[in-house]
Formats: structure tokens, C-alpha cells, sequence
């Protein structure tokens, strides 16, 4: 029988530093000193050393600074392997999945292979001969960062982003660019072989699978599957294809066998699957339904040559970009939004970067919970920012799994790349590999030309030196399109991209990244409102990680090193001018503290979500999910997988049910150049506030609900209740109620304005809202609106506000009271043990509304409370 052997190179691995004294890096491999037996495999170099002890650890403190030197060494890895011939066979080819970056391969002292590519699969055709009953790989990893200065030497100097954003040397180069450093990460130039390293011996075998699981029109399922086969095809070796489809209990559903017709079979199988299969959707619309398509090359007697597996879903998804009939506050312009078996989305998720900066140390098990982490805090799209990598087969299954839409960048990230030949072949090939790698899943919903690189070319108008066009409007589009047919993959240039001239900032058309915030133009966090677009695909204000772990890069540095503003503290926060902008918005929306547990929140434009045709934002993704480092940054969970209050702020944001309280001040013609949400301290200046509120429904029914108004004064003892009954239409928020905002009556030392007789002070009225299920009265979604900015607020009034908590010790339910508002409570367990799991937190509490979390993990441990007005934490 006529067969097909896969052999992983997983072991007998060993590596060193390249002696600069030695001509030949073959003369190496007969060195008796230098070598260390790898302890990792797949393998980097920097996990190398810092496993054996030769270097400190770059997480922890100034580390980072001590190992710089890696980058710029030359580095060896060897492999020795055994081969049993088999007369059977007549073809082997060595498969790469994964080397980082530039690395010339040799087999038993033949070069075999210069790789420049760390995103390029390479397969490196053999001959038998070639092999023998023992067997030596070199690998020889030369220095990226090196080369990159050459290049640019070479080529000339490009503008990169800030110079927080690495050395702009590094769009010469096919490397993850955030190993050159980021405003969210370390200096650390790995090399290695990071993904898996196969032998692979064949007389006949499947070279390419592609399925094609379409949807049609009415949702109905069929599937087609294209083979090509390489090798001798000879009928008495290899005589039928076989194609079998299985559901996820490995129960048959069909199968047919095809006779072998030649190297290629296009549409070997086409079958109409109604009835048989069902759609797969995104998590909140219907499950995810997946189905295994196995592919077997047979011989004359039906035994297995060669055989492929590849699991799919149903579905079919657009990218709409339709005019308005009606214009909104940025005026007509189009849709941005995602359409999923005929259903319109919006879009609410997060910015993924890579998850650590040693890739070979994520665990699978590490990706689904971060994946799963996303998918529990009501995030339905994660978008893999162009910076980092194409993520292992591991993320998109866990995306495929748990429902989570992909909008995949292709590795471009801030920079002007160039476009010569040799450069546009290779992101060809890259391209290439990895659309072929992931059509197929069914989570994958746009694959996206770069990020920001037309954003950086129109700041610094130098559009006419742009080479890059290139590849993102003709060779990019052209792969997806030729690779993901018939049903295509939505390809959008660039992101931001849309308005006429590349005006990214358009907030008409296209996605934007809205940055005027936090940078940019640095208005304040309350503009939030005003600042949106047809879909936001970043936007975000960094803030620091849990104490634990600032505690862990620390690393028992002394009391000089605890305070915002030292040197240790910086290491650990690449944002760029972060002293002066963390002071701007702390300045203007609190009181200026020295605590590093103080946190900000943010609004979403979710309210935009207008129905048919008023689609005005179909998406927000936030900057950004993950860190790759313990830091400071814009994630919103940090390294260790600890969320920070926003999480939960957002998790309750994109639920299926929300709801929203705007407030406004009419000023009464005085010019007043403060934010929209700024509410007027003091009896005199106070003209009236105005409430708007609106709910929110993703679900796809109507739903009958009561919406229930509080409002209680922190000055006084005033109270006022109102309810309503409304109804949520589906897939869509809904104005719910705009009237005059309730407080207490003026007092006489104040009169009104002439023709105010009713008029009421409402400076320090907080409005909260629920939504109630009409038919049970079970609270469908709760918001608290606050005077603002919170820093005129005195503490006085907020730090005994009647807080009591109740914990059922055998379910870990801990129910919240206060017989006051309080204003974004965060609770923490006390004293050392596991990180605790809680189901909410960052809550603001009002009198009479009880809240419910669950703690899973808090062991017996006492809970500790901080919130506005009593920042610090302490044991309730």
C-alpha cells in the first residue's frame, strides 16, 4: 500500500549563539562547547536563554534594557532526526510553518532554504537521497533589526509612526512590528522557529483543499470541495477521492467517492445540504453549528493514501455600504456595517494584539480564555490588529466556537511600506498562505489591507509617496477575491479608510479610529458623544492594571518606585506624553490623586444603531483587549487575564438589553465652551437640564418592558420616581423618553429666571434608569447618570453612602446595597490567594436597587470596596 507519512520534528532539538570567529556556520555544527539543549519546542530564542538562566526575565523591572543585545546576535538551532526509507515512497518535502525571521535552513550541510518571511508557510521539495538514516537540520537566524537598518540604507528613510512605534527601519522587514516596540509594548527582537517544523514523505497526497460551505439566499446550506493532488497518480496507487461531511458527534451525514481523474478536481463534490445542515451564527443570533469535511485519497482497495480535515460553518456575510436617505449629525455619506445570513449586526468587541511577546509560550489554553473572556463581557467581533501576527489555527477555531466574528488586518501597521518587486512577491506569497489557511473558517468576516498606513501617509502629506498602493488596492483585494470565491471574504483597504481623498477622519463613510480623546485634539472624555463615525474600530484611554500586578513588574523595587510618576512606572507605560495627557483627563473629570487603582470610564455609540436605514454606527471595537507584556495601557484586561473596571462597563454596554441617559444644559444664548454632558455647578448658573433616554435590543423580537426613573439628590433629601411602559424594537436602540430632568425645587434665596417659575436645580441630581421586564419585573438593564465632571462632586457627600454587603458563602453571591449613590464601586478580595472571577463589577449602586454578583474564588476571603469619594481600597 502506497502511503503518506507526517513525522513533526518536535525533538532532539538544541541551540547557540553563532561565534562571530567562526567563517562557516556548518563548522558549527561540530563544536563540542556552545550548545544547550532546547526546552522548548516550538522555540524562541529569548525563552531559550532566559529558561537556562543566561538572561533575567524582561518582564520584570528594567529588565527589558539588559537584553538588548539578542537582536543584534546571530543565533544556530540544530536538529538530528532518524529516517527509515520506505520503498513506497518516492517524494518528501520539508514544511515550515513558522520561522522568525530571516533564517537559512541547511540539511545534512546543504542549504536548502533562505527564509525573509516570518508569516510565509515555506514547503521545500527534497529528494529522497537527500535523506538519510540519520539526519541533521541547521537552522541559522540572522539578525532582523540589522538587516532592517541596511535595507533602509539602502532604500532610503520612510516615516513609521511616532518614534514610540519602533524604529521606522522596520517596513523593510516581513517581522511582526511590534517586536521593534509599541506604545503598548517592550523592545524585544525574537528569533526562532515558532511554529511547527514537518517531514513529510508521499507517492501521492492532497496538496490543496478548499471548501466552499456556502448560504444562499434563503439560508439554505451547500457545500462544494476543491482538490488538487500532487505525486505520481498512477491507478494502481491511488484510484478515488473520498469526502465525507460529520457533525460534531461524529455522526455521518453524507459521503460520496469520486474517481481520480488527474492533478486537479474542482468541485469534486457539490451537494446540496438543505435539511441536512444547519447555519452557523454569531453568538447572540443562533448557535454554532460546525461540521467536519474529511477528504481521503484512496488506492485500488480502498486503503487511505493520504487524508485532510477541514471543519466549517454555514454562513455568508456582506459588508454594507449603502447612502442614508436621511442625514444624521455627521451629515449623509454610507453605511459601514456587517450583514450575517441576511441579518444586520452591530458590531461591539475589542482590538486584539498579540498576547505575549514570546509567542511560543500561549498555551491553547491561554487563547480560548481570553477568547472566552472577550465572548463572556457580550463582545460578538475581535479585530486582529496589523502589527502583530496571523494568529495559529488555535484562535480561529476557539472564534469559530464561541461565536466571535474576525475582522483579520493584514500585517501593516503605521508606516509607508515600500513596494519593489521582490518585496510585493513576498507579501504575495504571505498573503497567499494565510488566506488559503484561514478561508475557511466560518468566524472570518473581512480581511483588512493595513492598519493606518493611509491615515499616517494623509497626516503627513506625502500621499504622492505612497508606494503601498500597490499592495493594498491590487494585490491584496486580488488574492481574497481569487482565494475566498465563490462566496468572497469582504476585503476593505485599510483601517481607517473611506471619506473622499482618504480622508480617513470622515466620519461619513467607511470605519474611523477615533483618537481626539486621549490624543489628537485632547478633548475632553464627555466629546465621546460627538466624535463618532458609521463604525468606530478603535478608540480607547489607557489606565493602570490591577495593584498584583504592578506588584509583579515591581519586582521588590523600593518605596521610591511606587508612585505614578517614577522611572520604574514609565518603563512600564509606552503611551505616548502619558504624564501630560493622564493629567488632562484626570484634571478635568476628578481630583487629582496619586492612586494607582484610579480608573476611567467610557461612553459607546451604540445609541446610533438606528434600525433600517438609520444604521448611522454599526460597530464599536475598542483599543484594545489584550496586553503582550505586564503594562500599562488601553487594555481592559491586563496580562494575567485581570479585568479592569471598563470590562465590565462595556460587558453591560453591548448586552442584549441596555439603557442610555443623556443630559444636556440649555445655556440660555450664554457662550459656554464646556462638553455637551457638562451639567452646571451652582444655583445661578444652573438653566435647566434635559434628559434623553434611549434603550437598546439586539435580539430580533420587539420586547414590552417599563422604564423606571430614580432621581436622588446628594444635597438633599429629595427623591422622585416615574415609570413608564415602552417597548424595544428589535435589532435596533429606540428613543425611549426626552423631557425636563426632575430635582429639587429652587430655593427662594435664588429665585428663577423670569419666566422660570417651575424651574428646578438639578446640579447634583443623579438619574438612574431600568428597564423591567413587563410581564415579571426582572431588571433587563440598569444605567446611573452623574453630575459632571464627577471632580465638583465633594467627597463629603459620597463617602459614607450606607454600602452593605451580603455574601452566600455556598454560591459566592455577594448582594450589594447602599442607602445612598454609589458611584463606580469595584470590589476586590482581600489578602492573598487566587484571582477571583466576579460576574460584574465597577457598579454604581442606587438606594433600593440590590444588586447580585457572583464571586467564584473568593475562598472565604473578606471583600474590599473603593469608589467615588473613597478611592482607596478597604474591607467593607
Amino acid at each position: 500500500m502506497s502511503h503518506t507519512r507526517n513525522v513533526e520534528l518536535s525533538a532532539n532539538w538544541a541551540w547557540k549563539q553563532r561565534a562571530p570567529a567562526v567563517d562557516s556556520v556548518l563548522d558549527e555544527l561540530t563544536a563540542i562547547d556552545g550548545w544547550k539543549p532546547a526546552q522548548a519546542y516550538p522555540s524562541e530564542i529569548h525563552v531559550e536563554l532566559l529558561k537556562s538562566g543566561a538572561i533575567p526575565d524582561p518582564y520584570l523591572g528594567f529588565n527589558e534594557n539588559r537584553v538588548q543585545w539578542i537582536g543584534e546576535a546571530e543565533w544556530l538551532y540544530k536538529c538530528t532526526f532518524d529516517f527509515a526509507a520506505d520503498s513506497k515512497e518516492t517524494y518528501a518535502l520539508l514544511e515550515f510553518l513558522g520561522l522568525d525571521t530571516l533564517c537559512d535552513v541547511y540539511l545534512n550541510g546543504e542549504k536548502i532554504l533562505a527564509a525573509d518571511n516570518m508569516f510565509q508557510t515555506h514547503v521545500v521539495s527534497l529528494a529522497l537521497s537527500s535523506l538519510k538514516p540519520q539526519n541533521t537540520l541547521l537552522l541559522h537566524f540572522k539578525s532582523a533589526l540589522l538587516l532592517a537598518k541596511e535595507l533602509e540604507a539602502q532604500m532610503g528613510v520612510v516615516r513609521a509612526g511616532s518614534t514610540n512605534l519602533g524604529d521606522a527601519s522596520r517596513v523593510y522587514v516581513r517581522k511582526a512590528q511590534y517586536d521593534w516596540r509599541w506604545d503598548w509594548g517592550p523592545e524585544l527582537m525574537t528569533c526562532g522557529p515558532y511554529r511547527p517544523i514537518t517531514l513529510k514523505t508521499y507517492t501521492a497526497r492532497i496538496e490543496e483543499l478548499q471548501t466552499h460551505a456556502l448560504l444562499s439566499d434563503t439560508n439554505a446550506p451547500s457545500l462544494k470541495v476543491d482538490v488538487t493532488l500532487a505525486g505520481t497518480l498512477d491507478p494502481a496507487l491511488v484510484a478515488s477521492l473520498r469526502v465525507v461531511l460529520s457533525d460534531t458527534d461524529n455522526a455521518v451525514l453524507k459521503t460520496q467517492d469520486v474517481p481520480v481523474s488527474g492533478p486537479a478536481h474542482p468541485s469534486a463534490v457539490a451537494w446540496d445540504l438543505a435539511g441536512v445542515a444547519e447555519p452557523w451564527w454569531p453568538v447572540g443570533y443562533g448557535a454554532q453549528r460546525l461540521y467536519t469535511v474529511t477528504t481521503l485519497l484512496l488506492d485500488a482497495r480502498g486503503q487511505t493514501v493520504d487524508e485532510r480535515t477541514t471543519r466549517v460553518g454555514f454562513r455568508r456575510v456582506a459588508l454594507v455600504q449603502e447612502p442614508f436617505a436621511e442625514p444624521d449629525q455627521y451629515g449623509t455619506g454610507t453605511s459601514f456595517l456587517f450583514e450575517v445570513n441576511g441579518v444586520r449586526m452591530f458590531m461591539g468587541g475589542s482590538n486584539w494584539v498579540p498576547a505575549d511577546n514570546f509567542l511560543t509560550t500561549i498555551a491553547p489554553e491561554r487563547y480560548r480564555a481570553w477568547l472566552t473572556l472577550l465572548r463572556d463581557g457580550n463582545q460578538n467581533m475581535v479585530r486582529l490588529w496589523g502589527g502583530g501576527i496571523y494568529e495559529p489555527d488555535v484562535f480561529y477555531d476557539t472564534c469559530d466556537e464561541l461565536g466571535i466574528l474576525v475582522w483579520q488586518d493584514f500585517q501593516f501597521a503605521c508606516g509607508v511600506y515600500p513596494a519593489h518587486d521582490s518585496f510585493v512577491a513576498s507579501v504575495r506569497k504571505e498573503a497567499e498562505d494565510n488566506v488559503k489557511r484561514l478561508r475557511h473558517h466560518p468566524a472570518l468576516a473581512l480581511f483588512c489591507g493595513n492598519n493606518e498606513d493611509y491615515q499616517m501617509v494623509l497626516q503627513w502629506g506625502d500621499v504622492k509617496d505612497f508606494p503601498a498602493i500597490k499592495i493594498y488596492e491590487e494585490v491584496l483585494p486580488e488574492v481574497v477575491g481569487a482565494l475566498t470565491g465563490p462566496q468572497p471574504v469582504p476585503y476593505h483597504r485599510g483601517s481607517p479608510y473611506g471619506g473622499k481623498g482618504w480622508d480617513t477622519a470622515d466620519p461619513t463613510v467607511g470605519d474611523v479610529h477615533q483618537w481626539n480623546i486621549w490624543g489628537g485634539k485632547e478633548f475632553p472624555y464627555q466629546d465621546y458623544v460627538k466624535l463618532g463615525g458609521r463604525f468606530v474600530s478603535e478608540f480607547g484611554i489607557p489606565s493602570h492594571p490591577e495593584m498584583k500586578t504592578i506588584e509583579y513588574w515591581m519586582d521588590g523595587a523600593g518605596a521610591e518606585a511606587r508612585h505614578a510618576q517614577s522611572a520604574l512606572m514609565a518603563q512600564h507605560c509606552r503611551a505616548g506624553s502619558f504624564e501630560r495627557r493622564f493629567a488632562i483627563l484626570m484634571n478635568e473629570g476628578f481630583r487629582v490623586t496619586e492612586d494607582l487603582a484610579t480608573w476611567l470610564r467610557i461612553p459607546v455609540w451604540r445609541r446610533k444603531w438606528g434600525g433600517r436605514g438609520k444604521e448611522y454606527t454599526a460597530g464599536v471595537l475598542v483599543w484594545q483587549l489584550n496586553d503582550c507584556w505586564p503594562v500599562t495601557s488601553w487594555a481592559i484586561a491586563d496580562y494575567f487575564l485581570r479585568p479592569k473596571p471598563v470590562y465590565f462597563t462595556i460587558a453591560r454596554q453591548l448586552a442584549t438589553y441596555s439603557v442610555g441617559v443623556m443630559r444636556t444644559v440649555s445655556h440660555k444664548n450664554r457662550a459656554n465652551d464646556r462638553p455637551p454632558q457638562y451639567y452646571e455647578f451652582g444655583n445661578f448658573q444652573s438653566y435647566g437640564a434635559t434628559l434623553e433616554i434611549w434603550g437598546t435590543n439586539a435580539s430580533l423580537t420587539a420586547r414590552s418592558a417599563t422604564l423606571e426613573i430614580h432621581c436622588v439628590d446628594l444635597q438633599s433629601p429629595w427623591t422622585h420616581t416615574e415609570t413608564h411602559a415602552v417597548t424595544l424594537l428589535p435589532n435596533q436602540a429606540t428613543e425611549l423618553l426626552a423631557m425636563p430632568c426632575p430635582g429639587p425645587p429652587r430655593a427662594a434665596a435664588a429665585p428663577p429666571p423670569t419666566g422660570d417659575a417651575q424651574f428646578t436645580t438639578t446640579h447634583s441630581v443623579v438619574v438612574a434608569a431600568r428597564l423591567l421586564d413587563a410581564a415579571d419585573g426582572a431588571v433587563l438593564a440598569r444605567v446611573a447618570d452623574w453630575p459632571q465632571p464627577l471632580r465638583f462632586v465633594e467627597p463629603a457627600l459620597l463617602r459614607d453612602p450606607g454600602l452593605a454587603l451580603a455574601v452566600d458563602t455556598a454560591t459566592g453571591a455577594v448582594t450589594v446595597r447602599a442607602a445612598r449613590p454609589v458611584k463606580g464601586l469595584v470590589l476586590s478580595a482581600v489578602g492573598d490567594g487566587d484571582d477571583v472571577r466576579w460576574s460584574d463589577n465597577a457598579l454604581d449602586v442606587m438606594p433600593g436597587d440590590p444588586q447580585v454578583v457572583v464571586a467564584a474564588g473568593l475562598a472565604g476571603r473578606e471583600i474590599a470596596v473603593a469608589f467615588l469619594g473613597n478611592e482607596k481600597a478597604h474591607a467593607l
